[in-house]
C-alpha cells in the first residue's frame, strides 16, 4: 500500500490579474509573499517560478546564518534576520531546524587579526555578540583543530559569534510556501515570465508562458536570473555578475564539529549536518557562467583545504558536490530598491552567497516597502542608484570586476 502525501501548499490555477506578481520562487520571493499577506493583509499575490519552487540558490546553498559582517549598514538587517528564525518557526507551525551552533572565524595573520577587531567592535556597537579569541580558545571551541606551527596557515586566533548557526534550507522553502498559500497566496510552479508591461510609467501587467497577468506591483527575486530579467523586460542594466559557487559534503560522521568553522586564508568553511556529513564550500568559479556544474580543480582545492585545517578529516570519502548560481554585484552587498525606473517595479537582487542569511528579513522588509510604496529605512544603504553616486558598501568592496559586457 502506498501513502499518499498532500502537498503542503494549495495548487491554483493562474488567474488574469492579481494585486502583485513576485518573479522566483526561492526563499525571498516566498518571504516577500508570506509577510505581504501575513503583516500588510495584501493576498491577492502570485508566486510565479519558472521550474520548482527551491530549485536554484535556496536548495543550493549549506544553510549557515550569521550576523557578524563588517559594516554597520549590513549588520542590523543580519541581526534581525537571526532573530526571525525562532518567530518564524513558531508563526508558521514548522520546523525550520535552527541549530545556534556559533560560528567560529579562524584569523591567520595579525593583519587578520586586526581586521576581527574592527569587525567584532562594529558587531558589539550594534548588540551582537561577537567575540577575539586566541587560538587557545579556538581550539577548546573545535578540538579538530591544529594550533601549532605546521599547517600552511598557522591559528593565530579567531572571531566567535556564539548566536550564528545553522538552518535546514528546504524546510524553509517548504514552510514559507505553507505560510504563505495558508493565507491566500498562490503559488505557481513552471510558469516563466517573458515580459513586463508598462503604461505610462507604471507597471501595468506581466506576461508569462501562461498567459498575462494585470497587476500593479512586481517583485523581481530571481536570484542569479534577476539581472537577464530586468534588461530583457525593462532594457534596465543592472551592475550583477553571475559566479557559479560550489560545495560538497562528505560521508555521515560521529559529532566532532560542534560550530561553524571558516577560514579566509583556506578559502574553505566547515559545518557538520544534522545527518553527521561535514558540509563545506567557499570556491567560487572566477569567470561569469550560468552553469551548476562542479569542477575537478574545486574538488582538489576543497580536499587540500579541509584537510589542512581540520587534519581528522584526511582520507574522508565525500559523496556529494553540486553548484549553485552567485549574482555578485561589485561591493558584494545586495541591491534592494524600489519605482526604479518604473513605478511599482520593486527588486530584490544581489546577494551573491550572503542570500539565505538574510532572506526572511528582506521578505519582511521588501513587503512593507510594497505595501506602502515607501522604502523603510533599514534599505536605504542598498538602493540601485549608489553606483552612481559612488557610494559602495565596504563588506567586500571591488572583489568583482563588473562590466557592462557581463
Amino acid at each position: 500500500m502506498f501513502l499518499k502525501f498532500k502537498r503542503l501548499w494549495k495548487e491554483t490555477p493562474l488567474k488574469s490579474s492579481y494585486d502583485a506578481v513576485i518573479i522566483g520562487g526561492g526563499l525571498h520571493g516566498l518571504a516577500a509573499a508570506y509577510f505581504l499577506a501575513s503583516r500588510h493583509h495584501i493576498r491577492d499575490v502570485a508566486v510565479v517560478e519558472k521550474k520548482f519552487i527551491g530549485c536554484g540558490a535556496a536548495g543550493r546553498n549549506t544553510a549557515i546564518v550569521r550576523a557578524n559582517q563588517r559594516t554597520q549598514e549590513n549588520i542590523p538587517l543580519y541581526k534581525e534576520a537571526l532573530d526571525l528564525w525562532p518567530i518564524l518557526t513558531r508563526e508558521l507551525d514548522f520546523n525550520l531546524m535552527f541549530y545556534n551552533c556559533g560560528n567560529l572565524n579562524l584569523a591567520h595573520s595579525d593583519a587578520a587579526m586586526k581586521s576581527f577587531r574592527m569587525n567584532v567592535a562594529t558587531a558589539q556597537f550594534h548588540g551582537v555578540d561577537s567575540r577575539l579569541v586566541d587560538a587557545k580558545q579556538c581550539k577548546e571551541l573545535v578540538p579538530a583543530l591544529d594550533i601549532s606551527d605546521r599547517p600552511r596557515f598557522p591559528i593565530f586566533g579567531g572571531m566567535f559569534h556564539p548566536p550564528g548557526g545553522i538552518v535546514r534550507h528546504d524546510a524553509v522553502v517548504w514552510g514559507l510556501a505553507k505560510g504563505a498559500s495558508k493565507l491566500g497566496v498562490h503559488i505557481h510552479q513552471g510558469v516563466e515570465v517573458t515580459g513586463i508591461g508598462v503604461k505610462h510609467g507604471k507597471v501595468a501587467w506581466v506576461d508569462t508562458d501562461k498567459g498575462r497577468i494585470q497587476t500593479t506591483r512586481v517583485l523581481n527575486a530571481a536570484g542569479a536570473y534577476s539581472a537577464g530579467i530586468a534588461f530583457q523586460c525593462l532594457g534596465l542594466r543592472l551592475p550583477i555578475s553571475v559566479l557559479t559557487i560550489q560545495a560538497m559534503v562528505t560521508q555521515p560522521l560521529k559529532p566532532l564539529l560542534h560550530h561553524v568553522v571558516s577560514s579566509g586564508a583556506y578559502h574553505a568553511y566547515a559545518n557538520q549536518t544534522l545527518k553527521g556529513e561535514i558540509a563545506t564550500g567557499a570556491h567560487m568559479d572566477p569567470w561569469p557562467n550560468y552553469t551548476n556544474q562542479s569542477t575537478a580543480h574545486y574538488i582538489k582545492h576543497q580536499a587540500e583545504a579541509i584537510g589542512e585545517m581540520l587534519p581528522c578529516l584526511r582520507g574522508v570519502k565525500f559523496m556529494r558536490i553540486w553548484g549553485g548560481l552567485a549574482d555578485m554585484t561589485p561591493d558584494m552587498a545586495p541591491i534592494m530598491d524600489g519605482h526604479t525606473p518604473v513605478e511599482g517595479y520593486y527588486m530584490d537582487c544581489g546577494w551573491g552567497y550572503f542570500g539565505f542569511k538574510s532572506s526572511t528579513v528582506t521578505g519582511k522588509y521588501m513587503a512593507q516597502y510594497m505595501a506602502t510604496g515607501e522604502c523603510p529605512e533599514i534599505l536605504r544603504p542598498f538602493r540601485l542608484k549608489r553606483f552612481e553616486e559612488h557610494r559602495l558598501m565596504g563588506e567586500t568592496a571591488a572583489l568583482v570586476d563588473y562590466t557592462a559586457n557581463n
